[in-house]
């Protein structure tokens, strides 16, 4: 099954159900801003990342646009994730995203701009080409639970997958195996250089 139609068959099935985990909802307890130049475009890119309410979950802001960091916003990319909407871009959100994640923030509004106020697309600066120096952002402000705009807190809710599932593209895939917890496991082949890693 090729990735476009895997997803939206993935999104579309009962392979997922959301439940409960007992925890609640996280966002940061202050505001990150770090700036860098980025990687693929050589430009200036400053990343202002906000607290957010629950419910809101992690979105980007650029030129005002809201852009969610969901799949459904995905579009292929050359060595990056990319998230489009309305015709703007987001590239290189792998790493920053992949940092809120293991740190538990469920909600912030991740706000980007370049330099160039004309840019359509933007990327997010990666550093030393890992998730760290966002990491270490997120230790140094910390998080705190997340609130609604009443004041209430709310359970966060996670995706179980009740049966296995495949995706493959030309020399590459993917499989999910349901499991009380997540373990990924991964590997890639240069063979013309590195060999396999």
């Amino acid at each position: 099954m090729h990735l476009p139609a895997a997803i939206n068959s993935f999104k579309s099935s009962n392979l997922i159900s959301w439940k409960t985990t007992g925890k609640l909802q996280q966002t940061l307890a202050g505001c990150i801003e770090l700036s860098r130049k980025t990687l693929q475009s050589g430009k200036v890119s400053k990343v202002k990342i906000w607290p957010g309410f629950t419910g809101q979950g992690r979105y980007f802001e650029f030129h005002s646009n809201l852009i969610p960091a969901s799949i459904d916003f995905v579009r292929e990319s050359l060595l990056c994730t990319s998230l489009c909407k309305d015709g703007y871009k987001i590239r290189t959100v792998e790493h920053l995203l992949s940092a809120l994640e293991a740190k538990g923030i469920d909600n912030c509004r991740i706000q980007i701009q370049s330099l160039d106020s004309e840019d359509t697309e933007v990327e997010v600066p990666i550093f030393d080409g890992s998730a760290n120096a966002w990491v270490e952002a997120i230790e140094q402000v910390g998080r705190k639970e997340a609130l609604d705009r009443c004041g209430n807190n709310v359970e966060k809710l996670a995706p179980y997958l009740s049966e296995p599932f495949y995706v493959s593209r030309n020399d590459s895939f993917m499989v999910a195996f349901p499991a009380s917890k997540v373990h990924i496991s991964c590997g890639i082949d240069f063979p013309k250089r590195l060999g396999l890693m």
